[in-house]
């Protein structure tokens, strides 16, 4: 019984090991990429479109042309989905007295079925392509530099490479 113990023990070890020398790896990973919303019109946070020009940080990491391919299957699924947002939003803005509300359960309905296909979306890029040249990119909520309020952007983080040749 005591050598049972002794061998999860090892286990905890290893697990602090393995979990500080990931903290490590990620500390000297260079700041991740931020892109934001360019369109003229948000509805709770997402814009109608994404920044296409391509980030000088992402030079030598990804190719211009597939940093662009993304982002326009991105803002395709914006564009499919976004005008009927602000359809059911104005909608909803005006049937708002007599519903106490209720109207505009639809728009945040849309809005999160939305962000879903988007982060799919994101996701599907990270396993076909972004994964093996040690990128990852992700919808977040971040504040605004402008104002109090909150938007939706895409950040563009590094992966930290992992020592293969580094003993277990």
């Amino acid at each position: 019984m005591a050598e049972f113990d002794t061998i999860s023990e090892l286990e905890e070890e290893e697990e602090e090991a393995a979990a500080t020398t990931e903290e490590h790896l990620r500390r000297y990973a260079p700041d991740p990429v931020l892109v934001r919303g360019a369109g003229h019109i948000t509805v709770f946070g997402l814009s109608n479109k994404f920044d296409t020009e391509f980030p000088s940080v992402l030079t030598g990491k990804v190719a211009p042309e597939e940093f662009k391919t993304s982002m326009g299957r991105v803002n395709a699924c914006l564009k499919k989905s976004l005008p009927v947002n602000v359809k059911w939003l104005l909608c909803g803005c005006l049937c708002c007295c007599c519903t106490l509300g209720c109207s505009l359960w639809p728009v945040i309905c849309l809005n999160k079925r939305t962000r879903r296909s988007i982060q799919k979306l994101l996701e599907w890029e990270n396993n076909r392509l972004y994964h093996k040249l040690a990128l990852h990119w992700k919808l977040t909520k971040r504040k605004c530099e402008t104002s109090n309020m909150m938007e939706y952007v895409i950040i563009i983080e590094f992966l930290p490479k992992y020592p293969i040749f580094r003993p277990d």
